[in-house]
């Protein structure tokens, strides 16, 4: 069982308890079936329809998820954008947890968007952080991707940043990097967030492939990014809004990342409509 098997396992466990669904058990036959539409209550990105899908075949494997849309598409306000077909139990059991993934999901997919059009025309790339919902990453990194931004590491394994407390307690960036290129293989790029010009200087005399320029203000990102000098690639952090993003963007930053498409982003309005029998 994958990691996204076993989060939808968690998630119906916790729905269903011992006594599974008691309402829909007393209320609807073991063998009635019909269908629901699942229904966009405002714009949004779709994502997770797989995810969906998953959640209805743990529940029953006779249910077939029809999708009008693409992961991705962008459906309007009212638009009926895929259909659940099945036994009716094992619709309304899952109707809550597929939603729950569906609108999450589907949120960070939708926030995504906005800031990857705020950058359209720039050369500028959006990228997510670790700031994910445990348990959660890999969904939220792969809406992320849906919406069009791009992935940072997806954690502390594939991937060296070496970051303020890591800086502190070694004594100094330099000493840091020696130590972190000792330990590591040629091919792994070292990252280093900078927050003053002393400490930029500092990252590139030792080597650093990546400086992010975390929490600075544009006259100060600006001036970063001119004494690099494409020595290095520059990555623009904390703290970014997105009606900031295409200032920053236009400081000449090679990347952006952003841990509000994940950590902030809200879950979108969509329902599950039960279609009536003709």
């Amino acid at each position: 069982m994958d990691s996204i098997d076993r989060l939808i396992e968690l998630a119906l466990d916790e729905d269903l308890g011992s006594a599974g669904d008691i309402t829909t058990n007393a209320t609807i036959g073991a063998q009635a079936r019909g269908r629901a539409c699942f229904l966009a209550k405002a714009p949004l990105v779709v994502a997770g329809l797989d995810i969906a899908k998953r959640v209805f075949d743990r529940l029953d494997a006779r249910c077939l998820l029809t999708c009008h849309v693409k992961e991705g598409d962008a459906v309007a306000a009212g638009q009926r954008f895929a259909t659940i077909e099945g036994p009716y139990r094992a619709l309304l059991t899952g109707e809550r947890t597929a939603l729950n993934f569906l609108q999450r999901l589907s949120g960070i997919a939708t926030a995504t968007r906005r800031a990857v059009e705020a950058l359209d025309g720039t050369g500028c790339q959006l990228l997510d952080t670790r700031k994910t919902t445990p348990g959660w990453r890999a969904l939220e990194k792969a809406a992320v991707r849906t919406g069009g931004g791009h992935n940072h590491r997806f954690g502390l394994f594939d991937g060296v940043l070496i970051k303020d407390n890591h800086i502190e307690a070694v004594g100094s960036i330099a000493e840091t990097i020696r130590r972190t290129r000792a330990a590591t293989h040629h091919l792994l790029r070292i990252e280093v967030e900078v927050e003053s010009m002393a400490q930029v200087e500092e990252a590139l005399a030792a080597g650093a492939d990546v400086l992010m320029l975390d929490n600075m203000d544009l006259d100060a990102m600006c001036a970063a990014v001119r004494h690099i000098d494409g020595r290095a690639l520059t990555e623009a952090s904390g703290g970014i809004r997105t009606d900031r993003l295409r200032a920053v963007a236009e400081t000449g930053v090679t990347v952006i990342s952003m841990g509000a498409i994940t950590h902030s982003a809200g879950s979108v309005d969509i329902s599950l409509d039960v279609q009536a029998s003709d």
